[in-house]
C-alpha cells in the first residue's frame, strides 16, 4: 500500500461524511410449511413496476426492498426495517423467507414471473425474465440477495475502476466473513448434478425435501449452483477502464449466442421467450459481485448513461442474507463494507489480466465451496497462499482505516465492526455459514426449510413487536396508492406496439454516449 498515510489523510471529515449507502433486499415470500407463496404480489403493496421501495425481483413471488440513500449506516439499517414492518402487514399468513438458498420450490416452469402490467416497459421486464427462466431455469433465479450501493464524493470514473479491480481481488474475504448460505433444499438441485452433500442423519420432523451442503461451505449462492452460466464464462470482461468495460458488455449485448437463437424471440403461439438472442439481453443480465453504476434516465440504457456520465456509485452484488439477522444485514456489517470499499480505493490497484481474471474465478469458486476448509490455499499473483494468510493481512490493513473513520466522525462504530470480523475470523465457529450448520444440525434435525423457517417466523416476531406508527402506515398506503395511479399513466401513455418499443430499446445506437 503505497503512499498509504497520505492517501488515508485526502480522507478528510467533509468527504467522509458524504459517504453514502443505500441496500436493495430480495427475499421470496412463503407458504406457512416454508414452499413457495403461489399468490400475486399483494395489491396493498402497490405497484411493482413504480413503488420506490417495495419491488419484485424475478419472481411474482419474490420481494425487492429498497432504502433511500442513507448518511449513516444506523439510518440505512432503521429505514430497511421499516419497509419490512410495512410489508410485513400485508403479509397474513406468509413470511419473507430468511435465506438466499430458497424455500421448498415447485417444478421450474410453474414459478411464476414478476408481472408489472401492460405498459411497454412492464411486458419488457417479464420478457426479459422470461428469458433468464429460457437461459438459466426459473429455480436459479429464486436465489436472493443483498446489494449494497455505495458512493464517496470526489470518485472519478477511474478510481472506481481502481475500486472494483481490488474488490474483485479481495471479495473472498466477505463470502468468508459474511457467507450464510452452505447448505440449501434439495428441490433447488432436483435433476440437476450437484456434488453436494446429504446430512448425515435423516431430518426429523416433516419437511417436504432434503438437505444438502458442503461442510466448508460459505456461501453456495456465489459458486457454481448460484448465479453461473456456462455461456457467461465465456466474457473475460476487463475492468481497466470505463471504456473497455463498456466495449465487452456492448459485444456480449450485440453477439448472437447460438443457442439462445435456437429459443428465438417468440414462440410459434406468437408468446414472447426473451428479449433478445445475443448473449446479454441486457446490461443486468451479466452477473458478477460488484458493478460500476450510474442512475438512470427513463428509457435510458444503463450503458449508454455511464459511457455519457460517469460512474456515479458501486453495487455490492455478493452479500447473502443473514438469516441470524431480522432484516438480512446488520448496520455493524454495512460499517465494515465501508471499510472494506474504502480499503479497495486507497491501495495500489495494478491493471487486470485475461490470468488474473480466470484466477480470481477460481478464487470464489473455492471460497464459496471451501472457504472454512483449514490449509485452503487460493491464487495471488500467479503463486499459491493460504486464505487464513491473505484474510489475516487484510484485516490487519483495515486497522488504521477504521481508526481513522472512527476520528473523522466520531464514536467507535468502524473499530467494534472491525472487532467483529476479526472476532469471527480467529473463532470460524462463529461465522454465519458455521452458525448456519451447526444450528441447522442442534436444533433442526439438519432440515434447512425448518430451521430457515424458524429463522424466518422469528424476523416476524421481531418486526411485529415494534409495529409501524399510525402515521407511518398512512404514508406507506400513500405510496403504493401513489405507485399503482403512476403505472396507469405509464400505460396510457403507451404509443407503440411492443415490438416497436423492443427494437428501439435494443437498437445499438442506444449504447452510445
Amino acid at each position: 500500500m503505497n503512499n498509504w498515510p497520505q492517501r488515508l489523510e485526502a480522507l478528510d471529515r467533509e468527504r467522509l461524511q458524504g459517504m453514502r449507502r443505500g441496500v436493495e433486499k430480495e427475499s421470496l415470500r412463503t407458504a406457512p410449511e416454508g414452499s413457495l407463496a403461489a399468490t400475486p404480489h399483494p395489491l396493498g403493496l402497490g405497484s411493482a413496476l413504480t413503488h420506490p421501495h417495495v419491488t419484485t425481483d424475478f419472481s411474482e413471488s419474490q420481494l425487492e426492498l429498497i432504502t433511500s440513500v442513507h448518511a449513516t449506516a444506523e439510518a440505512c439499517e432503521a429505514e430497511l426495517t421499516e419497509i419490512h414492518q410495512a410489508v410485513d402487514t400485508l403479509l397474513g399468513e406468509e413470511t419473507m423467507w430468511a435465506s438466499s438458498m430458497p424455500c421448498f420450490l415447485p417444478a421450474d416452469e410453474t414459478i411464476p414471473i414478476g408481472r408489472y402490467g401492460y405498459s411497454n416497459i412492464g411486458r419488457a421486464k417479464s420478457v426479459y425474465r422470461m428469458g433468464l427462466g429460457h437461459r438459466y431455469g426459473r429455480r436459479m433465479q429464486t436465489i436472493s440477495g443483498i446489494h449494497y450501493n455505495w458512493s464517496l464524493p470526489g470518485i472519478t470514473s477511474e478510481q472506481y475502476f481502481d475500486l472494483i479491480r481490488n474488490f474483485r481481488r479481495h471479495s473472498f474475504l466477505l463470502l468468508l466473513l459474511f457467507g450464510a448460505s452452505p447448505a440449501l433444499c434439495s428441490s433447488f438441485v432436483e435433476g440437476r448434478d450437484h456434488g453436494l452433500q446429504p446430512f448425515p442423519a435423516p431430518a426429523q420432523g416433516k419437511a417436504p425435501c432434503g438437505t444438502l451442503h458442503l461442510p466448508y461451505a460459505t456461501s453456495l449462492r456465489m459458486g457454481r449452483l448460484g448465479y453461473q452460466s456456462d455461456a457467461q464464462s465465456t466474457l473475460a470482461v476487463s475492468y481497466n477502464s470505463l471504456e473497455g468495460y463498456a466495449a465487452s458488455l456492448q459485444d456480449a449485448l450485440l453477439r448472437p449466442y447460438p443457442a439462445y437463437e435456437a429459443i428465438g424471440i417468440m414462440n410459434p403461439g406468437g408468446e414472447y421467450n426473451q428479449l433478445s438472442t445475443s448473449l446479454l439481453q441486457i446490461e443486468n443480465e451479466f452477473y458478477g459481485t460488484i458493478r460500476p453504476k450510474r442512475v438512470i434516465r427513463s428509457g435510458e440504457r444503463p450503458l449508454h448513461a455511464l459511457r455519457e456520465r460517469g460512474v456515479e456509485y458501486v453495487e455490492v452484488r455478493c452479500m447473502d442474507l443473514d438469516p441470524f439477522e431480522p432484516v438480512g444485514i446488520s448496520a455493524s456489517t454495512m460499517r465494515f463494507i465501508d471499510l472494506f470499499l474504502l480499503h479497495c480505493l486507497l491501495s495500489d490497484s495494478p491493471p487486470d489480466t485475461p490470468a488474473e481474471i480466470a484466477a480470481l474465478a477460481r478464487n470464489q469458486q473455492l471460497t464459496a465451496s471451501r472457504g472454512r476448509e483449514p490449509g485452503l490455499q487460493l491464487e495471488r499473483a500467479g503463486q499459491p497462499v493460504l486464505l487464513r494468510d491473505w484474510a489475516a493481512e487484510l484485516l490487519e490493513e483495515l486497522g488504521p482505516l477504521s481508526a481513522h473513520l472512527d476520528r473523522q466522525l466520531g464514536g467507535e462504530a468502524y473499530a467494534q465492526a472491525l472487532t467483529v470480523a476479526r472476532e469471527r475470523f480467529q473463532h470460524p465457529e462463529q461465522l454465519p455459514s458455521a452458525r448456519v450448520l451447526e444450528t441447522m444440525a442442534r436444533e433442526f434435525g439438519h432440515s434447512h426449510i425448518r430451521f430457515i423457517g424458524h429463522c424466518s417466523q422469528q424476523a416476524r416476531a421481531h418486526l411485529r413487536a415494534q409495529p409501524l406508527s399510525a402515521e407511518r402506515q398512512a404514508a406507506f398506503a400513500e405510496m403504493a396508492r401513489q405507485s399503482l395511479a403512476e403505472q396507469a399513466a405509464v400505460e396510457a401513455a403507451d404509443t407503440l406496439s411492443f415490438e416497436e418499443f423492443r427494437q428501439q430499446y435494443l437498437a445499438p445506437a442506444q449504447l452510445q454516449a
